[in-house]
């Protein structure tokens, strides 16, 4: 199992313990689904947490 299949699995369950039964549920689910999937499709790829915080920096400047 892939680390990007790992964080959607994981930001989908965060998504239904946060709004099991809420309005908008759906949206909410695939948002943090979709973002699990990104930060483990970047891990997967060989991304590290110094190089995401590179390009904030400069994106700053």
């Amino acid at each position: 199992m892939t680390q990007a299949f790992t964080g959607m699995t994981a930001g989908i369950a965060l998504a239904f313990a946060a709004c099991f039964g809420g309005a908008g549920a759906f949206l909410l689910v695939a948002t943090l689904g979709g973002a699990g999937w990104a930060i483990g499709s970047w891990f997967d790829s060989g991304g590290r947490v110094r190089d995401l915080r590179e390009s904030f920096e400069r994106g700053r400047r």
